[in-house]
Order: C-alpha cells, then sequence, then structure tokens
C-alpha cells in the first residue's frame, strides 16, 4: 500500500511485462499447434497465477515464491479434480472447504505462507469447477509447467547480472539520504527522513540472506555488505542533521552520492567514479564546510566519507523482526471466516451456476487477504477491476474472434496485468479477467459471461464485506495497535541502550526501530482505510499516530545524542511515548 508521504514514481516494468506475455503465449500457441488445448489453457492458468507472484526481488526469492505457487497449485488443483471426478455430491463443496480452512490457517505466518496457502485454494476451485480430460496426472503438471516457465523468464537475467538487484537496493539508500540531506530544515524534511528509512528497509530485505552469513563469502556480497552497513551508520548520521532543523549547503546532499560511487561503481564506471569521489582518508568531500563547523552532525558525515571504503569490516546483521500481531485465536478466526465465505460463495454458485460456477469462490479466494492490505479496498479494486476487464474483452471480441489474434490479445492483457501487480490492483484484476475470458472461451464454453462474471464478483465481494465487518471488524484496528505497541517497545530498547554498548549493537536496535515504526504506520493507514467501526473509532487511532510520531522524535533525538548533535545532559526519557498511548488508553 502507498505511503502516507508522497513517492518518487516507479518506472514501467517493461520487462516483468515482456515476460507476461511471453509466459501465456507460448503455452497457448503450444496447444494450438498441437491440439493439446485443454492442457494448454491449464498451462496458461498456471503461467497466469505465476505473472501475479513474479516480482522485482532477488532471484532467489522470485523462484522460491514461484515454486510455492506452482506447488501448492498444483497440489490443490489434484485435490479439486479428485473430488470432481469421484461424482460423489457435495465433494466438491466439503473439498473447498477443507482447503479454505488450510488456506486460512497458514496464510498470517508470513508472506511465503500466505502465498502458499492462496493458491492451494485457487487450485482447488479451478480443479473443482473445470473438467480435464485424460489421466489425473496430466493436469497439475500441466499447471506446474505453467508456473515453472514464468520461473524460467524470471530467473534467467541471474546469469548476467547476478547482483544487479541488491547493488540498485543499496544504492537508492544513498539517493534516499541525498535527499533527506536537501530537505533539511524544510517542511519535507521529515517525509524525507521516512522515505531513507523505507529505502534502508528495502535494502535491508533484498540484502537479507547476504547479510546474515548464510552465504559464502565472495567480492560482490563483501562489497554489498560493505556498502549496507555504511548506509546504516549513514542513516544516523542523515537523521542527527534532519533532527537539528537546519538548512544545509547544497553540496552536503551530495555526500552520500560520492560515497555510492566510492563503494557501488557503476560497471565500466569504476576509476572515473572513483575520482571524483575523491581518495578514501582524505580532509573532507570537496566544498563540504566541515572545519570548523559548530554541527557534529556534519563532522560526523564528513569523518563517515573519509573513512567509509571497500575494505572496511563488516558487521554481524540481524534478519528484520516480524510481527506476529496475529497470535492462534486471529488464525482461527480467520481460517473459519474464510471457509464460511467459501461455502456461501459455492453455494451461491451451484445455485446459479450449475457444477462450472469456479468464479465466486475463487473471487472470495482473492478478495478476502486482510494480510494484503484493506479488505475494502481490495474489494473495491476487484470489482472495478472485473467490469473493466469484461469492457475490454469485449471490446476486442467485437474486432475479432480469430484463435491467434485472441492469443495475441492474451499477451497484451498477460503485460497489462504484470504492471498492474506493481502499480494497482484493479489494473492486475482487468488483466487477468480478460485472460480468463479467453482461456474460457478456447476451452470451449462459449456461453456469454460478461454479465455473469460482474455479478458475481459483486455477489462474492458483498459476501466478504458482510462477514468480515459482522464478524471481525477490529482486525485492521487490532493490527495497527498491535504495530504500534511493537514499534514504541523497539523505540524504548533502542532508547535504553547502555552508553558503552557496541556500535553494531545500536546500529541494529535503531534499524529495528525505525523499521517497527514504519510498519506501524503503514497498519494505522491501513486501518484508516477501512469502513465500519475501524474507521469511526478515530480517537484510538490518533493515539497511535500520535505514540508514533512521538516514538520517531525519540529515536531521532537518540541518534543525534550518539552522533554528538544533541547536549551531553540530553535525557532519552525527556521524549516521551507509551504503549498505553499506542492503544488509546
Amino acid at each position: 500500500m502507498k505511503a502516507p508521504y508522497r513517492l518518487p514514481l516507479t518506472p514501467l516494468p517493461l520487462a516483468a511485462a515482456a515476460r507476461g506475455a511471453v509466459a501465456l503465449a507460448v503455452p497457448l500457441l503450444a496447444g494450438v499447434v498441437t491440439g493439446q488445448v485443454a492442457l494448454a489453457v491449464l498451462a496458461g492458468i498456471g503461467a497466469l497465477w505465476g505473472v501475479g507472484q513474479d516480482g522485482d526481488d532477488p532471484y532467489r526469492q522470485r523462484v522460491l515464491r514461484l515454486g510455492c505457487t506452482g506447488g501448492c497449485a498444483a497440489l490443490g488443483l489434484l485435490a479439486g479434480e479428485l473430488a470432481l471426478r469421484s461424482g460423489r455430491p457435495g465433494a466438491v463443496t466439503c473439498c473447498l472447504v477443507a482447503a479454505a480452512l488450510v488456506a486460512g490457517a497458514v496464510s498470517l505466518r508470513g508472506r511465503l505462507a500466505s502465498v502458499a496457502g492462496l493458491h492451494l485454494l485457487l487450485g482447488v476451485t479451478v480443479g473443482g469447477g473445470i473438467p480435464v480430460p485424460g489421466p489425473w496426472w496430466q493436469a497439475p503438471l500441466a499447471l506446474l509447467c505453467g508456473v515453472a516457465l514464468v520461473a524460467l523468464l524470471s530467473a534467467t537475467p541471474w546469469l548476467w547480472r547476478r547482483h544487479a538487484i541488491e547493488r540498485a537496493a543499496v544504492r537508492a539508500v544513498y539517493r534516499a539520504a541525498s535527499g533527506a540531506l536537501a530537505a533539511a530544515g524544510g517542511p519535507d524534511a521529515e517525509p524525507a527522513r521516512r522515505r531513507l528509512t523505507a529505502a534502508l528497509d528495502h535494502a535491508h530485505r533484498v540484502l537479507d540472506r547476504h547479510l546474515t552469513g548464510r552465504e559464502r563469502p565472495g567480492k560482490g556480497p563483501d562489497t554489498l555488505r560493505t556498502a549496507f552497513h555504511t548506509a546504516v551508520r549513514l542513516g544516523e548520521v542523515t537523521s542527527a542533521l534532519v533532527w537539528e532543523g537546519r538548512e544545509l549547503p547544497r553540496c552536503v546532499s551530495r555526500v552520500p552520492l560520492l560515497m555510492a560511487a566510492r563503494l557501488l561503481p557503476e560497471p565500466g564506471r569504476g576509476a572515473a567514479a572513483a575520482t571524483a569521489a575523491g581518495p578514501a582518508g582524505s580532509a573532507h568531500p570537496e566544498g563540504v564546510p566541515c572545519a570548523g563547523s559548530d554541527s557534529p552532525a556534519l563532522r560526523a558525515l564528513t569523518a563517515l566519507y573519509t573513512s567509509c571504503g571497500p575494505d572496511r569490516p563488516r558487521d554481524a546483521t540481524a534478519r528484520l523482526p516480524a510481527y506476529p500481531w496475529h497470535g492462534r485465536a486471529a488464525q482461527v478466526r480467520y481460517a473459519v471466516l474464510l471457509a464460511g465465505c467459501v461455502l456461501a460463495a459455492q453455494l451461491c454458485a451451484v445455485l446459479l451456476h450449475g457444477p462450472r460456477g469456479y468464479w465466486l469462490p475463487m473471487t472470495v479466494a482473492f478478495v478476502y487477504k486482510p494480510d494484503f492490505g484493506p479488505v475494502f479496498r481490495r474489494a473495491l479494486h476487484r470489482c472495478a477491476g472485473t467490469v473493466a476487464g469484461v469492457a475490454a474483452i469485449g471490446a476486442v471480441t467485437l474486432l475479432t474472434t480469430g484463435t491467434y489474434a485472441l492469443i495475441g490479445a492474451v499477451a497484451a492483457f498477460a503485460a497489462v496485468m504484470a504492471v498492474g501487480v506493481r502499480h494497482h490492483y484493479a489494473l492486475a484484476t482487468t488483466g487477468l479477467t480478460a485472460i480468463v475470458f479467453v482461456l474460457v472461451d478456447l476451452l470451449g464454453d462459449h456461453r456469454e459471461l460478461s454479465w455473469a462474471r460482474i455479478l458475481d464478483t459483486a455477489l462474492a465481494a458483498a459476501i466478504v464485506l458482510v462477514a468480515h465487518f459482522a464478524l471481525w471488524p477490529d482486525s485492521a484496528r487490532g493490527r495497527a495497535a498491535a504495530r504500534t505497541r511493537a514499534a514504541v517497545s523497539a523505540a524504548h530498547r533502542y532508547r535504553d541502550l547502555p552508553a558503552g554498548a557496541p556500535a553494531a549493537e545500536r546500529y541494529a536496535l535503531r534499524r529495528t526501530a525505525y523499521h517497527r515504526l514504519a510498519e506501524a504506520r503503514r497498519a494505522v493507514l491501513d486501518a484508516r482505510r477501512e469502513p465500519g467501526r475501524a474507521a469511526r473509532e478515530v480517537p484510538g487511532l490518533l493515539d497511535s499516530e500520535e505514540a508514533i510520531a512521538a516514538a520517531e522524535r525519540l529515536c531521532d533525538a537518540v541518534g543525534a545524542h550518539h552522533v554528538g548533535s544533541a547536549p551531553d545532559a540530553y535525557a532519552p526519557g525527556a521524549v516521551r511515548c507509551t504503549a498505553a498511548g499506542a492503544m488509546g488508553g
């Protein structure tokens, strides 16, 4: 979800759009040429779900996520297919409810578990709703091939740009630090500091396996570790300069960029970048007024610049903390609610459409994901995207009904979906809806389903919203309160660090505190975006926002104290924030 402050516009993911187009077009073309259209459509469904889980994160993480997507989807498809082939009344419904219980039980345990649970349930909906001829093993294998094609296309650039993603993430931290220094003393100073925190969080997640010592040493990882640990120190100094509240000379904002050029030079420009940045150990960057400056933070920035280099010893870095805000009771409640929504959707589908009404339970599986953002917004975007997708594919079929032309349209909509996955859920739903219409048509189902799909989507969204806000209205607010408590506690641990503690421990506590504060702000924003009781209880959310703001000021002041910008008599407890305030108590 978008943060409450302005974020820079990201470029269109052209590579991801191209991967999506190829991944959907290739199996369909192969199926038309060989006559195995049904298996090609299942491979296309696998590719469709793979495109939905493709990303711009490190290649290892992509392959792991896509592997979970394919494995769980194939397992669900097999279960749904066997239930459908059994011919027993209610077998598919029982299978769907069981899959929903499993999916709900695991989905709140982390991002990867959530993806696995979602696609297990999606696999059951397709396997139980689309009869596939041939041996039982062909359909799951075809679906796995589709996901594998996406994984292959997504991971192939690793061969020639192994650490490019990690390097870009670390460089983004230095650019964010430069922006924060340029904004110091102005109205955009605090949002700029939050953007720096977000950049550090992203780089920390991207470099996780390199930082925690689970990878063998090498020149590339060593350089990245050094650059990241220097960026963590730079974050503390930058926050101290922002805390001072004075405008800085323009040349100061160039220092992080010079450091990045020294630590992570662009390929083919290493020598030139190092020359431009100046040799390590020089008195200070050209133009930085450090000599005789009354700003300890500015002197610390100069010292950091002169000491940074590729041979700096590495620190030990822990993983970013997880958020177990949802205990066992929340997991059980979500599992039961998801299963109830799927059961209601399946019963409506059987009454309205007979045995092939998979759209209703599939929509419930997509919409009811509270860990992916506000449920109401997700349902609204799902409905809007479905209407747009129906209109778009309707316009295409008015122009042509040729098989190869429709496959070309699938490729185009797959590119749209890949862009939407990174930018807006409604756009992703638009592409997915149009693609599913073509896939269903290729299977030989030529019924007019436009209005039925729109009404089914609206009905599924209504089922989810009624169940969620009637039986679990405080989920978003509870998540915000829990994350606020965790953030305030992390800020207090950072404040209470003894004066003689190692620098590495200080940096770890500081990173944890700012990371949790950023997550708490996002959780509060998500709670504000939900209608109903969670949105009406504004005082509780206001207390959370005030507690987060106070904790941020506390961390800024503690960092300034360590850098030397705060007076020696500074008492960390002077800025107070309490966990009770986070709960509105």
